[in-house]
């Protein structure tokens, strides 16, 4: 196997050979999300040239959409800056001024619970009852308590029992179930009432952690994801300003828009296709992309003069253009991975790295916004949290297709209304959002108002003016809205999940497979003027990259932890030929 480090002096080593042939090595980024811009933008600055960004949908900044309706903007994915101290997306907003219209009500120090600003959460029952404050306090510091004994396992190495499965939310469901019955000064109905609160909590739980339910998230591994202290922050201009800002750094040219790929070949060298353009294909499946891409292609790639050069892999793109390489960095969702990973390499990935991504977990955290011409709620509520009183024993968040608006844990009132308007914003997740995701807009508006009717007891609710929500689950280039430690997984599957191709251990075995042919289809007469050569040469270190919020062991989930793992990758390719650039090779 062949060291990264090896001198640019061998006459023998690939790095050096090919650069002194062509100069520079090639490295194309899959996805424009916040991992693969800020691993272009690194690289770039650090003087690599030749990098081309490859991004399927037709906008940059994968699971960030911010969407202007009127004056405001709205976050269809992510939306706080998750603490300040050392978090470079806080650094970078705070540096570009992005911060400066955030209001007390909109930042929050510590654990925070979906939206967190001044005034109270009215908790409401399927009965149209409130529940009385004092209950609510009182149950939430039980709960609280509990939560913070779901991170002492991991910390402090505490020993899992059978009992809890090893699941979070079988052991907070039965602890503070114990607790609350156990309580000798609580009446009958009290104790009722916190035993449904139960499940409540439960779901807002599960939209953060973006799991279908807090029953398939690891307790052994939860207390593994690290918080960064000090505040968190909403970009009131929109989260994507922090995508454009990445962007601003990269050349236009760099990123291509709806360019999906098809298949990662690697560990084969190729020479450059030749011949003239081609027809692209039917466009199939495109369930292979993971970030989102940049702001068009109009100056002109530079021409490469590769058609004598080896290649250790090739991008097969959904068009039919092959794009050889030196370096590939896959930015695409565990998601997708889940679902293509089979087809999208060649050969398969190790055996390791599959069982990695079968274990993680990623869900489908989606919100409703509703916007009313006025207020129905009081000024002092800050939120509408949906209790139902009939789930008060049951050991389960999933539900029938039919009822999957039971899995909406509430609504948050959007703070200041001078700057979003009189506006919810409804959260749901897991099998029951993409139930939701499938049906029109009207059907859930009606389905949504009559929620707040029955749950207000005020049946004079007007239906909103307008409906936006988001779709995670069922975009192709998502599948999912971020990753969690599923039970029998732990934060070891994602060191697997992000060490590059081949393994420098072994690489043969690592690889699954010892051919560098590649698969008939790139060589058949659909592409008639594209011929590929195999390379017969030494086996190239970090072929293959990984990085995005799935790949991240302290942040996963996070948007600090997605480019921080872009940056990493960056910084293993810098690494690697630093000493060759030194030289000026």
């Amino acid at each position: 196997m062949q060291s990264c480090e090896s001198s640019g002096d061998s006459a023998d080593d690939p790095l050096s050979r090919g650069l002194r042939r062509r100069g520079q090595p090639r490295v194309v980024v899959i996805g424009a999300g916040l991992a693969g811009l800020a691993a272009a933008k690194a690289l770039l600055e650090q003087g690599f040239t030749d990098v081309t960004v490859l991004e399927a949908s037709s906008r940059i900044g994968g699971r960030v959409q911010s969407v202007k309706l009127g004056h405001a903007t709205f976050e269809l994915g992510a939306t706080w800056i998750h603490g300040s101290h050392g978090n470079p997306i806080y650094h970078l907003a705070e540096a570009n001024g992005l911060l400066e219209e955030t209001t007390d009500g909109e930042r929050s120090v510590g654990r925070i619970s979906l939206y967190s600003k001044n005034g109270v959460a009215c908790y409401l029952t399927n009965r149209g009852c409130r529940i009385p404050k004092d209950v609510v306090e009182e149950f939430s510091d039980l709960y609280n308590e509990v939560y913070n004994l779901t991170q002492e396992f991991f910390r402090h190495g505490k020993p899992v029992n059978a009992e809890s499965q090893n699941s979070v939310g079988v052991f907070t469901r039965e602890e503070v179930r114990n607790r609350i019955r156990d309580d000798p000064d609580d009446p009958e109905a009290t104790k009722r009432l916190k035993l449904a609160m139960i499940q409540q909590y439960l779901k807002v739980e599960s939209c953060e952690s973006s799991s279908h339910s807090m029953d398939e998230v690891s307790l052994s591994a939860f207390g593994e994801w690290t918080e960064i202290p000090g505040a968190h922050h909403v970009i009131p201009s929109g989260f994507m300003r922090v995508v454009e800002l990445l962007a601003e750094g990269i050349p236009a040219h760099v990123i291509q828009l709806g360019k999906p790929v098809r298949c990662v070949h690697w560990d084969q060298a190729s020479s450059r296709p030749r011949g003239p353009e081609i027809e692209p294909r039917d466009e199939g499946d495109h369930n292979h992309d993971a970030g989102e891409g940049s702001q068009g292609g109009e100056e002109p790639r530079e021409e490469r003069q590769d058609e004598d050069e080896q290649w250790p892999v090739v991008v097969e793109c959904e068009d039919c253009e092959v794009i050889p390489a030196d370096h590939v960095i896959v930015t695409v969702s565990l998601g997708v991975l889940k679902r293509q990973h089979a087809s999208f390499f060649r050969p398969g990935l190790p055996a390791e790295k599959v069982a990695a991504i079968h274990r993680l977990g990623i869900g489908t955290t989606d919100k409703i916004f509703l916007e009313f011409e006025e207020p129905f709620w009081g000024p002092e509520c800050n939120s509408l949290r949906f209790v139902w009183e009939d789930e008060a024993e049951s050991c389960t968040l999933t539900y029938p297709p039919e009822l999957w608006y039971r899995k909406i844990c509430g609504f948050d009132v959007l703070y200041p209304p001078e700057r979003y308007g009189h506006v919810l914003s409804g959260w749901i997740c897991g099998e029951e959002a993409l139930v939701m995701e499938k049906c029109d807009d009207e059907a859930v508006a009606e389905i949504c108002t009559e929620m707040l009717r029955q749950f207000t007891g005020n049946p004079n609710i007007p239906k909103p003016r307008r409906i936006l929500r988001s779709a995670w689950g069922s975009n192709p280039y998502f599948r999912g809205s971020y990753s969690y430690t599923q039970v029998g997984s732990s934060g070891a599957d994602v060191e697997k999940l992000a060490k590059p191709l081949p393994y420098t251990e072994s690489s043969k075995t690592a690889q699954g497979s010892s051919s560098k042919q590649l698969p008939g289809h790139l060589l058949s007469s659909k592409c008639p003027e594209q011929s590929l050569e195999p390379n017969r040469g030494s086996i190239k270190p970090m072929q293959v990259l990984f990085s995005g919020e799935a790949t991240h062991r302290k942040y996963y989930s996070t948007t600090h932890g997605a480019l921080l793992s872009g940056q990493r990758e960056a910084a293993r390719l810098i690494e690697m030929y630093r000493d060759l650039f030194q030289q000026g090779t």
